[in-house]
């Protein structure tokens, strides 16, 4: 009887540390229900490398996550949504953009904020954005705008 007791209370311990690492995880990925965040959306040309739950940084520091990706049937463009903390008021001209944190690394979505006066309302779009950049893109036009460079007038 006393080592079925001690089973229980070993495996209740273990399921109570799944249940916290769970609920950890969670919160670190930004899914800890949307308390204390507003949506905006964007619309993007590529969102190559981002998905639902990529990073929305504000100068380093994670401030939001993507939670939607779909394609615009009209405008072939990839609309996202983006929850981003109560606490950053972004000026109406800020920008999005989809950075790399380098040749190796991820991408995440960066935000730049503008100038204005005025802050964007919850739900509002954010209209300056930039894509993600494909290396192999950069790197087969640095290629191929030498020889056009290099002929004699």
């Amino acid at each position: 009887m006393a080592e079925n007791r001690a089973e229980v209370v070993a495996g209740a311990a273990v399921l109570a540390a799944a249940v916290a690492f769970v609920f950890y995880a969670g919160a670190g990925a930004g899914l800890s229900g949307g308390a204390g965040t507003y949506p905006l959306t964007a619309s993007f040309r590529s969102v190559e490398g981002i998905t639902v739950g990529s990073d929305v940084r504000l100068a380093g520091v994670k401030v939001g996550v993507i939670t939607a990706l779909s394609l615009n049937p009209v405008t072939f463009f990839a609309d996202a949504r983006i929850e981003v903390q109560d606490h950053i008021l972004l000026p109406e001209d800020s920008a999005i953009l989809i950075s790399s944190e380098g040749l190796l690394g991820g991408n995440f979505v960066e935000l730049v904020p503008g100038g204005a006066e005025d802050n964007l309302a919850p739900g509002a779009e954010i209209e300056d954005t930039q894509g993600s950049v494909s290396l192999i893109s950069l790197l087969m036009k640095f290629v191929g705008g030498q020889s056009g460079e290099d002929a004699a007038p």
